[in-house]
């Protein structure tokens, strides 16, 4: 076919055409390039010195017999003694089930990725499991470089004492390029165990981890943290370790030095940079050597575990039952007392007339007094009640002084529309009770501006009594003081919720992580239950719990016995006695209870992000073996707000037994409590050496105290306007100038002057030496004022003639000697927030009650019983009042 003829022409041109092409150039081959291999079977405690290079690869087999029971540690030691960093030499150990490698020079990296060159360098080999009964293993020792000419040294020696024992201690000797790691087994019937490891030697700086039984073991700088748990450490470090952990019931405790010691609080040395040198050249750190000693000893038991809880319980327990003892020995008190009132109320068979009730059996006489809106100072109800705004003088005296005169006030007075002389505990006892709770009737005056104006004359009297500061409706005042509960029960679910959800998450990472530097532990004292790590340090916080939880039952059966009181139309609880107002007891229990319960979530992972829960920012935890970065202000714990809540309510609850009218409402309680919170956040994050925080918050404090002296000065009846300055001098010229005059009200004075000078001292003392500590030292603030006042008020209540019932008087002596031990437990410091968690860790210390508890954890029990004996002063403080008459109860 044509076709077929032309393609085959085509075809064989094409093929000659090929042929008269010339041949392609050949190209040179590779030539292999073979490297010396030299194998020596070397022996073990032997020093082999030798060189490498480029084309020499070195290897070294070991052998040795490895039985089932017992464990043998095989440590590598070589020492570069060529100078070149650029080219290292390279180790490769290869043994069954794992390869080790590393260079030498070994570069380690710190901080800002600095470099430290190590020429000797020292690693103990991971130890593979044997099944059989005695085994004989091999390893290999691979040496190669692309140096030249490198020299260098090995040296495979057996660890002695690889297996810690119970209860014994054991030395050596650690560097950041030669670590150590130990073995421990689990003896039988030992669930848990704490490793001890303690140093004389504060730096350099080094790292505790406790890994499983795996190969290979982590045990550099830089890779220390991958798995198991760790912790930095100076001087001391103790980990709790539990069996349950390791399904082979036995773990590694490795010691790493670090190259740098910033994370154990040390300075961050300088990078020495010559002008020839490159800034990624390494540094030389030359012999970071570190002595440690390691001690394995076994946990507490489950025993212990319950023994403790029961003990615990036993302690605030008891107070439940000493409260009821107290509770049936004061009811058979009553019903003895109401017999024999009802047998002198008894027609006598003798005369036929009632027998007369001795003074001295209802309360103390206040004969002496001549005060108030009785004429005569007589005690007795049936009495006609004057006016205590009448002109005329009328005879006043304290006990154990001479008499004196009461001034009239110099403001103009008018007479009230329905004569108080009128209105005797008779008349009182006969109104419907809800009407009798106010001692102002609607009849008794004819427009608002009457009771505003009788409100500034009463309160600028010189001498003033209860009855004076109690006139408003007790409905009104219920309703406003209830609110101090609620306010603070709504305070307390919004405040807990996230510190809760806040210390669950740190506890969480802080078992998946293992890194023990996020939470400051008493280590030697941390005994863990479940997921928690300290279970002892939340259990000790159950007395907050229980006994604010008593404290409101208390409060409770009074409140019950006063309500029943009244519905009896009772004349003593109608017009007798300091009045009674429960809003902010229940508060205080409330708070009480808070305290406990923010102490325990505080508790569940201690650190500087959750003193004060919003205060310091939250910082994730670090991948790296090193803590998270040092804080440089000390926060507040979140119990800490509780605690100026406290202090607060207290201070008012004090104020509000003489000053019922006038006391703050919960709305301006709480909002001031909000701004000294408010600026404990700004003192914890910026006070620290800030000059112009410190002008600026005493400056402040200084206004306030005076602002606060002026307000209970003159018992609320001033304003603070433009006229304020112009009053100031006119008051100034007037008692000053123009004539000389003392205080009107004299004890006030007393007091307020006593108080600007603590506080102004106080405010000195941040100005002058600003203590890193803000929210402790604006806690001294309060808690100095809240004892002042207290001061104050026994002493113008002994001044005044009242006594303290026994009661009261046992709970002030023990409460006091309770205060006292509990600082000392406090001022202990098993640990410090404005140090690193290695250093805080040097002030650690052994359990000293039960083997469980710490001495953070009686200061717990302490303070819990000293605040609830506190609060019981408080209540009982003015029991010797209760059937005397309002208008004969001074007001101080």
């Amino acid at each position: 076919m044509p076709g077929a003829g032309a393609a085959a022409l085509a075809r064989a041109l094409l093929a000659g055409a090929l042929l008269l092409l010339p041949p392609p150039p050949v190209l040179p081959q590779p030539q292999p390039h073979w490297r010396n291999v030299s194998e020596t079977e070397a022996q073990f405690n032997t020093t082999y010195t030798d060189w490498v290079d480029a084309n020499l690869l070195h290897i070294y087999a070991f052998n040795h017999s490895v039985r089932r029971n017992r464990t043998e540690g095989v440590r590598v030691s070589v020492n570069v003694l060529s100078d070149h960093k650029d080219l290292p030499v390279l180790f490769v150990v290869r043994q069954k089930e794992a390869v080790v490698s590393f260079q030498v020079p070994l570069i380690l990296r710190g901080l800002y990725q600095r470099k430290y060159a190590y020429q000797e360098v020292s690693r103990t080999l991971c130890q593979p499991q044997t099944k059989a009964e005695v085994e004989t293993q091999h390893f290999y020792v691979d040496v190669s470089t692309l140096s030249l000419n490198a020299s260098y040294q090995l040296r495979v020696t057996r660890v002695e004492n690889f297996v810690l024992r119970t209860n014994e201690r054991f030395s050596f000797n650690a560097t950041a390029a030669q670590p150590q790691y130990f073995k421990y087994e689990f003896p039988e019937g030992v669930d848990s165990v704490i490793v001890k490891v303690t140093s004389a030697m504060a730096f350099p700086c080094s790292v505790i981890s406790i890994q499983d039984i795996l190969c290979p073991v982590y045990d550099l700088d830089n890779n220390v943290a991958f798995i198991g748990m760790y912790q930095t450490m100076t001087k001391k470090a103790a980990i709790t370790v539990q069996k349950k952990d390791f399904p082979s019931h036995s773990f590694y405790v490795v010691v790493v030095v670090k190259t740098e010691d910033e994370a154990c609080g040390g300075p961050l040395p300088y990078y020495p940079l010559s002008k020839n040198a490159s800034p990624d050249e390494p540094v030389d750190q030359q012999n970071r050597q570190k002595t440690l000693e390691v001690m394995v000893s076994p946990a507490i038991t489950s025993e212990a575990y319950v023994s403790s809880v029961l003990f615990c319980l036993s302690i605030f327990l008891s107070f439940y039952v000493l409260t009821l003892l107290i509770a049936c020995w004061e009811s058979c008190r009553q019903h003895k007392r109401k017999g024999l009132l009802s047998a002198m109320d008894s027609p006598s068979l003798d005369t036929g007339h009632s027998r007369s009730i001795p003074d001295s059996f209802l309360g103390r006489g206040y004969d002496s007094y001549g005060y108030g809106s009785f004429g005569n100072g007589s005690s007795s109800s049936a009495e006609g009640v004057t006016d205590s705004l009448g002109s005329t003088d009328v005879s006043y005296s304290y006990v154990g002084q001479e008499q004196f005169k009461r001034r009239t006030p110099s403001a103009p007075m008018r007479p009230l529309s329905i004569p108080m002389g009128e209105r005797s505990l008779e008349n009182v006892a006969g109104r419907p009770r809800l009407d009798s709770l106010s001692s102002i009737e609607e009849d008794d005056y004819d427009t608002l501006a009457d009771i505003d104006y009788d409100k500034n004359v009463i309160r600028t009297k010189k001498y003033l009594c209860v009855a004076d500061l109690a006139r408003k409706d007790k409905r009104v005042l219920r309703k406003k003081y209830q609110i101090y509960f609620w306010n603070i029960a709504t305070i307390a679910v919004f405040y807990a919720l996230p510190v809760v959800q806040l210390v669950i998450t740190y506890q969480t990472v802080v078992n998946v992580t293992g890194n023990q530097d996020i939470c400051y532990y008493n280590f030697l004292c941390a005994h863990p239950l479940g997921n928690l790590s300290a279970f002892n340090n939340i259990l000790s916080n159950l007395g907050y719990v229980l006994l604010g939880l008593l404290f409101l039952l208390i409060i409770l059966q009074r409140e019950i016995n006063y309500n029943r009181a009244l519905m009896r139309n009772d004349a003593h609880a109608l017009e007798c006695g300091i009045p009674k107002h429960f809003g902010l007891f229940y508060a205080m229990g409330t708070a009480l209870m808070m305290e406990g319960l923010l102490s325990a979530c505080y508790h569940v992972c201690p650190n500087y992000t959750n003193f004060q829960f919003g205060e310091c920012p939250p910082q994730p935890p670090l991948p790296t073996p090193g803590p998270p970065p040092r804080p440089s202000h000390r926060c507040a714990p979140p119990d800490t707000s509780f605690m100026y809540m406290i202090a607060g309510l207290c201070m008012l609850k004090l104020y509000q037994k003489r000053h019922p009218d006038i006391n703050a409402s919960a709305y301006s309680a709480y909002a001031c409590l909000a701004l000294v919170i408010f600026f404990s956040v700004l003192g914890v994050v910026f006070g620290k050496g800030n000059t112009a925080f410190w002008i600026v918050f005493s400056v402040i404090h200084i206004l306030a105290t005076l602002l606060l002296s002026t307000q209970l000065y003159y018992m609320g009846r001033w304003k603070l306007d433009s006229g304020i300055l112009r009053r100031i001098l006119h008051v100034l010229y007037t008692d000053c100038v123009r004539q000389c005059s003392g205080p009107m009200y004299v004890d006030r004075m007393v007091l307020l002057v006593m108080g600007n000078i603590i506080n102004w001292s106080l405010a000195a003392y941040g100005l002058i030496v600003r203590p890193n500590d803000f929210a402790s030292y604006l806690l001294a603030i309060g808690i100095c004022n809240l004892l002042l006042y207290f001061a104050f008020y026994i002493i113008m209540k002994l001044r005044s003639g009242e006594r303290i019932k026994l009661i009261p008087l046992l709970c002030i002596i023990s409460t006091s000697v309770v205060w006292g031990f509990a600082l000392f437990f406090f001022f202990q410091g098993l640990s410090t927030w404005q140090k690193t968690p290695a250093e805080s860790r040097e002030h650690n210390r052994d359990c000293i009650l039960l083997d469980f508890f710490d001495d953070h954890d009686i200061w717990h029990f302490l303070s819990s019983i000293a605040m609830f004996g506190s609060f019981l002063v408080l209540l009982t403080l003015d029991d010797d009042l209760d059937c005397i008459q309002r208008d004969k109860i001074y007001v101080f």
